[in-house]
């Protein structure tokens, strides 16, 4: 009878295969996001599923330059943020992947810090977000088949304390559990997929979208 199971050496060779697959397709999403003008120095911070069961989370390290990503840049950590391998530190913003993860299910959670997305969270922090509608774009989002689709992004106020703003979204997810996306003031977006290539579709949509409505409301030439 043909063997079923691996053994532990052949299970863990797996998931280091699968972890460096998703180190080099978040190294190629850094730099294309990079020369999008969407990660510029050490800002922002990209992170994907590894593994499940036991949990495994491949993010970038804390203070790294975005546009000049190594592997060693990419570091893993278990549902509590605990560093399981790399020598660097992990992102100061992991929690809130890590809730993104747990509370809506993705796979990959993106956050850029673009000049549209900072604008536009100062602008409209009082508001408490922006609502876009009209747009094609608007169908590079999961689940959305309508140009017509009216798209609400919350806009959180910033803080140094991860857990107060992990505390904000858990209301917002329950309130809104289909947004795609979220804006810290400030400072910039945050978006996720079923899988890196989602979450970056989501990424360029959203940017696209912010850009567009930041042109029309900002006057913008």
């Amino acid at each position: 009878m043909a063997r079923i199971k691996l053994t532990m050496a052949e299970q863990e060779d797996n998931n280091q295969g699968k972890f460096q697959e998703l180190t080099e397709r978040i190294i190629d999403t850094s730099g294309a996001f990079y020369r999008r003008g969407w990660l510029y120095a050490t800002s922002g911070n990209l992170s994907a599923v590894a593994e499940e069961n036991p949990f495994r989370l491949a993010i970038t390290a804390s203070g790294v330059d975005k546009g000049n990503l190594t592997a060693s840049h990419v570091i893993g950590i278990d549902e509590n943020g605990a560093v399981l391998n790399g020598q660097l530190r992990p992102s100061s913003e992991t929690l809130i992947h890590l809730i993104i993860v747990k509370k809506l299910g993705a796979k990959s959670v993106m956050h850029t810090h673009s000049i549209w997305g900072t604008l536009l969270s100062e602008k409209f922090s009082g508001n408490g977000g922006i609502e876009i509608s009209g747009y094609e774009m608007l169908k590079g989002l999961r689940g959305v088949e309508s140009h017509q689709n009216s798209e609400w992004i919350p806009i959180l106020e910033n803080s140094q304390d991860m857990k107060h703003i992990c505390n904000e979204l858990e209301v917002i997810f329950s309130r809104s559990p289909d947004i795609h996306g979220f804006l810290l003031r400030g400072h910039g977006l945050y978006t996720w997929g079923d899988s890196i290539e989602d979450a970056r579709r989501h990424v360029e949509a959203l940017e696209f979208l912010l850009e567009v409505y930041g042109r029309l409301t900002l006057g913008a030439a």
